[in-house]
């Protein structure tokens, strides 16, 4: 029966590798290290992992695992190794549990003849439709290591797009709920403490004493409900985003935001280039190209303007009309994509229109980052400082009159 075994060895330039690998007993996997080449040093059975079978506790598949399995696959397939040969030796490299696992089923079903393009289908979570797609072009084509360099690159590009974008938001959210966990603790535990010294003062305190002191007390009391109201708050958000409505009505409105409305067209309008520019130039057909783009556009309202396009070229018209009849993307861009399609480059003109837009979200995103600082700052002085302050009156007040 098969077993994986762990193994060390010493590559031919002698430097020390490990990984992997599915054998009948040690000797065979000596020999299968021997035959790349690999001299065989320490060669054990792996252990059995307790939890392989709790899904849950497995890890998940990153972005960052495909990205490297595809740039490795491209470099081994351009240097003349076999398919098999190639998921063989990913498989036994790979650290990721699940992903050793995906990759073993697509080894076995790639075995029994299905095609490579088929048996990444059966992992829709790893591989994307636009994945399997664009391999399938590069099977039937014959350039499986052009399109996975491609594909690579493309990953790349949309991951730190990504990071950007997250980049931007992750500073502002950081600020709020630490202003609001400070905000909590002043009015639960601090202000209760100076309301019981003051209550020994027998004067009259200020106002804003009185309003903070009122605002603790209200927080204090009502604790579980507010507790309460913020994670129904949070569960109502998700239900509205998760109905096709709803959803169409809060893009709608992210779209129409001040910052980052032009934001998200930025992203937008730089995610459907790159992607339309990638298939495109991979062979994959306009039609199958704008179905894929629209479904990963990530927002309703875009992905309804690129079916509207898709539904147009389908009728015979060009792509760059339906597009600025959407409102959505910008006329320059129209423009451009127009040009490509008159001059049959349009795949050269949807990357350039990328590469240019990347540099718009950089700036885009310093934009909103330069914006949110001061307001952050404002807030949180506004806030905690007028809390310490109202607090601190009283006692002004009474050193004024010992004075």
């Amino acid at each position: 029966m098969p077993t994986i075994y762990e193994w060390k060895g010493k590559n031919p330039k002698g430097r020390k590798i490990k990984g992997e690998m599915t054998a009948e007993s040690t000797e065979q996997v000596k020999q299968s290290l021997l035959r790349r080449k690999i001299v065989p040093g320490k060669i054990k059975k792996k252990p059995k992992d307790l939890f392989e079978n709790i899904k849950f506790l497995q890890p998940k598949v990153k972005e960052k695992d495909v990205i490297i399995f595809s740039r490795q696959f491209s470099t081994m397939i351009d240097a003349g190794l076999p398919l098999l040969q190639c998921l063989d030796i990913l498989q036994s490299q790979q650290e990721n549990p699940t992903f050793k696992k995906n990759l073993k089923q697509i080894k076995e079903s790639v075995e029994t003849g299905e095609t490579f393009a088929d048996a990444l289908k059966k992992f829709p979570k790893v591989f994307n439709e636009l994945f399997t797609n664009m391999v399938a072009a590069g099977e039937a084509g014959g350039i499986l290591d052009t399109i996975l360099k491609r594909l690579s690159a493309y990953m790349e590009k949309m991951a730190k797009l990504k990071r950007q974008v997250k980049g931007a938001m992750i500073y502002p959210i950081i600020t709020i709920i630490v202003a609001i966990v400070v905000v909590a603790i002043i009015l639960v535990f601090v202000i209760p403490v100076f309301a019981e010294m003051f209550s020994d003062f027998g004067a009259a305190l200020p106002g804003p004493t009185l309003l903070v002191m009122a605002l603790s007390d209200f927080a204090i009391g009502n604790i579980i409900y507010i507790i309460s109201g913020i994670f129904a708050a949070v569960f109502f958000i998700k239900r509205v985003y998760a109905n096709k409505k709803g959803r169409i009505f809060m893009d709608g409105m992210f779209l129409k935001l001040p910052v980052i409305g032009i934001l998200i067209r930025k992203v937008s309008v730089a995610k459907f280039t790159r992607t339309t520019s990638t298939m495109l130039s991979s062979g994959v057909s306009i039609l199958e190209v704008l179905d894929i783009v629209a479904k990963t556009s990530g927002n309703k309202i875009v992905e309804f303007a690129i079916q509207d396009v898709r539904a147009g070229i389908s009728e015979g018209r060009s792509m760059a009309d339906p597009l600025l009849e959407s409102g959505v993307f910008p006329s320059m861009v129209c423009s451009m994509i127009a040009v490509g399609e008159s001059t049959g480059a349009l795949d050269t003109m949807m990357e350039k229109i990328a590469d240019f837009y990347d540099d718009e979200v950089d700036q885009a995103v310093k934009n909103l980052t330069d914006m949110i600082e001061p307001f952050m700052l404002v807030f949180l002085g506004v806030v905690v400082g007028g809390l310490v302050i109202s607090m601190y009156l009283p006692i002004f007040s009474m050193a004024g009159a010992i004075q």
